[in-house]
């Protein structure tokens, strides 16, 4: 007669397992909007039942808007590094991959979490606390390469506000139009950031 063994589910440490439930609803939030991010649809990703991720956020706006923080800080950590090496190379990165396709489901990510915020005071504090931060990390990027000679800038905070004003305003357009790329607002936010940064036009395509 042959036994077969039974297998155990692998209890994880809490830390862990918070992270990967906030992970997991990131990932359904950038890909299907936040509306979709529920206990229940975490919980059937990860083959779990929804009272494990109930412990973790017994309020379900809460790991919305800890979805989006996660989605919005893993970009931008990876479009602008708090340390750059070459801030005029990290400015070329920023906008090539800013007006790329794979930036599309964050720009329909920020819409979507602005637009519920007005609904969900949680997901409005984080969101308010996201415009802050990349603000500051644009802020930084800047004073670092007028610090080196590279820009001439004598507002960094006015500048990284209004070069983000002009990203969103362009990424508004992503649901609605197929080719925004190739129409004249394609290349607003990045004209705009080099009259800011006082750099001649064309200055910071990609490289």
């Amino acid at each position: 007669m042959t036994s077969r063994a039974t297998g155990k589910r692998v209890r994880k440490a809490p830390g862990e397992r918070r992270s990967e439930l906030v992970a997991t609803a990131a990932r359904i939030g950038l890909t299907e909007g936040l509306e979709c991010v529920t206990l229940r649809r975490v919980a059937d990703e990860l083959s779990v039942q929804p009272g494990l991720v109930g412990h973790y956020f017994p309020a379900a706006d809460e790991l919305v808007a800890e979805a989006f923080t996660h989605a919005t800080m893993k970009e931008l950590d990876g479009l602008l590094p708090s340390e750059p090496d070459d801030p005029l190379h990290t400015f070329r990165r920023f906008f090539g991959l800013t007006t790329s396709a794979e930036f599309d489901d964050v720009s329909k990510l920020w819409l979507n979490a602005r637009h519920l915020s007005r609904y969900r005071p949680v997901l409005r504090e984080h969101v308010i606390k996201q415009e802050l931060l990349w603000c500051r990390r644009l802020e930084e990027l800047i004073t670092a390469g007028t610090a080196a000679g590279l820009f001439a800038c004598a507002d960094p905070w006015g500048a990284a506000t209004r070069i983000l004003v002009a990203i969103d305003g362009a990424s508004a357009y992503v649901n609605t139009t197929a080719d925004h790329r190739r129409t004249p607002t394609a290349d607003m936010p990045r004209t705009v950031a080099e009259s800011e940064l006082g750099l001649r036009r064309g200055m910071l395509l990609a490289d």
